[in-house]
């Protein structure tokens, strides 16, 4: 018989904590062992069963939740999924959540977070999941899935978006444009990477499967940085040297086009693909698309499969293209499932992805 995920629940709610429990319950492969009302009740459970995963509330009694992660990350590591709700200054506390080793984010709302979850259920069990996944000693800090509460009863691909590329590769005619894919560990692997870029790297375009509103928050902290100019993408934003542009989380895909020399980066609606949205296949597709050789893929820490299919396709189309390696990645799922599927040129650490897209840009 397989293990099951054993999960502790953490937050101050009764009804939240039953809930969470029934969800969590509802999915065979995960056992919650416990529940606990705030931080010092959850280090004395933890004192008697260590969990695989521990769900944990922001705001609680005695302890705050942020404060918790902080002693439990610098202790004893175990993957937390962050539960909190969606509020403009939540983001922000959610991102230090994030910088102080939180692998994910479940969000709920102020006023009726208990139907909320219940309706979440099969995201937030995909979440634990993979949460169990996550090394936190590796690169403890990430953040996961977007929110997949329309998940179809089949995995789309990026044909629901977009055509595939024509089977002739674009000739290298124009400015280099990179395409990034990431997931759960995302976050502070690409902190890592931009903080290490110059200011006149080339125009880089981001996929972090995320909740909506945290990728705006998430660009902020990562302009304030970086070198490059950061922010999140808009509809008709222009791909230019210097600057990153982040898909916005949630409700959208971002897809790469071209006007003569000129990229941009279109935001359109469209279901979730490869049980995501936004989707790094179909940011991965369009590149293939519009870019071909003028374009180079980078995929790294992420669970699934999400941009193996596309990274292949901006392969054939004659992108110089990358994979974070696993000694590296929180989970090395998307990396893995890339270089399986053939499309990727070279397998680097985290630490050496900057250099690759600086020594690409120079060849050119």
């Amino acid at each position: 018989m397989r293990k099951k995920v054993r999960v502790l629940i953490v937050d101050d709610s009764a009804s939240v904590r039953q809930t969470l429990t029934n969800v969590l319950q509802s999915d065979p492969d995960i056992e919650v062992i416990g529940t606990a009302g705030d931080p010092f009740m959850a280090a004395k459970r933890i004192q008697e069963e260590i969990p695989d995963v521990i769900t944990l509330d922001v705001e609680m009694p005695r302890m705050d939740g942020i404060t918790f992660l902080r002693k439990l990350m610098s202790q004893r590591p175990i993957p937390v999924v962050m539960c909190s709700s969606l509020t403009e200054a939540g983001t922000e506390t959610l991102m230090q959540a994030l910088e102080a080793g939180a692998v994910d984010v479940v969000l709920k709302p102020k006023i009726g977070a208990a139907d909320y979850l219940a309706e979440q259920a099969s995201h937030i069990c995909d979440v634990v999941k993979a949460a169990s996944h996550a090394r936190p000693g590796v690169r403890r800090r990430g953040l996961g899935n977007g929110s997949p509460s329309e998940a179809p009863p089949e995995k789309l691909t990026a044909d629901a978006v977009l055509p595939p590329p024509s089977g002739r590769a674009m000739a290298k005619t124009t400015e280099m444009v990179v395409c990034v894919g990431a997931s759960t560990g995302g976050t502070e692997a690409l902190r890592e990477m931009l903080e290490a870029l110059p200011a006149n790297s080339p125009g880089i375009v981001i996929v972090q499967h995320m909740p909506e509103k945290f990728t705006a928050a998430f660009a902020r902290r990562l302009d304030g940085l970086c070198a490059m100019e950061i922010k999140e993408a808009e509809d008709g934003d222009t791909v230019l040297r210097g600057h990153v542009l982040i898909a916005p989380g949630g409700g959208s895909h971002t897809v790469l086009e071209r006007q003569g020399a000129r990229y941009y980066v279109s935001v359109r609606q469209g279901p979730l693909v490869s049980r995501h949205r936004p989707s790094v296949d179909v940011l991965f597709r369009s590149a293939a698309r519009a870019a071909g050789g003028n374009a180079m893929g980078v995929i790294m820490t992420g669970m699934g499969d999400d941009g193996a299919r596309g990274m292949l396709e901006m392969h054939a189309a004659g992108a110089y293209t990358i994979a974070q390696d696993e000694a590296t990645s929180v989970v090395f799922g998307m990396p893995k499932e890339a270089i399986a599927h053939g499309g990727v040129n070279r397998v680097v650490p985290l630490g050496s992805i900057a250099a690759e897209i600086i020594a690409a840009d120079k060849r050119r």
